[in-house]
């Protein structure tokens, strides 16, 4: 049984993103020691709350450094909702702070012209920009997913595997360029069935 390690800092309710895992058909720990970290062979960083804190807490946890290494070492590695944002360069949520800096680009609020409810909460379907990718096998373009944020990531059109609208088009799932590493803006753990084939696709790719 493939295991994936689930950061755990100090940053929402995790237990959702666990069970998720565990209908996928995964083992998932949670952990809140780097140490166990360095040590995964899969990892997923979730994350519910403000990048300032989000980032704070893992530099002071050491998994700023253990992600950073993880992902160098091509180990399959998720990130979720802030867990995405937190892998950019930089996020201008209540200023402007420094990300992991693992994915070009900003993460920024959606625009205030764009008249749009924020947060976008909700359902709201993908389209595929890179429709060969492990993470959408068996599922639709156009699938709904759920989502719950005010900032998104601003990219390089290679890095984005997805799309969605809400006032003008985001990247919603991106990756790496060497491909051990993908990222949704929405919660798949939240997202009925189509949100846990995603995640059992991404246990599929840990079992490679």
């Amino acid at each position: 049984m493939v295991e994936v390690c689930i950061i755990d800092y100090g940053m929402g309710n995790l237990r959702s993103i666990q069970k998720g895992f565990e209908k996928a058909g995964a083992r998932a720990i949670l952990t809140s020691s780097a140490d166990q970290v360095k040590k995964a062979g899969a990892v997923v960083l979730p994350g519910v709350g403000a990048f300032e804190d989000a980032i704070k807490n893992l530099k002071e946890g050491g998994f700023a450094e253990a992600i950073r290494d993880k992902v160098n070492q091509g180990v399959p590695f998720l990130g979720v909702c802030l867990g995405l944002q937190l892998l950019f360069e930089s996020s201008t949520e209540g200023g402007l702070f420094e990300g992991l800096k693992i994915l070009p680009g900003v993460v920024d609020r959606f625009p205030a012209a764009l008249k749009v409810k924020v947060p976008h909460m909700g359902w709201n379907s993908l389209a595929y920009k890179d429709p060969g990718h492990f993470l959408l096998e068996g599922i639709p373009d156009g699938t709904y997913m759920y989502f719950v944020h005010s900032f998104h990531p601003i990219t390089k059109p290679e890095q984005v595997v997805a799309t969605s609208t809400h006032g003008h088009e985001f990247a919603c799932i991106v990756k790496n360029e060497a491909g051990n590493l993908v990222a949704t803006q929405f919660h798949p753990e939240k997202s009925s069935t189509a949100g846990i084939k995603m995640l059992e696709n991404f246990v599929a790719f840990c079992k490679k």
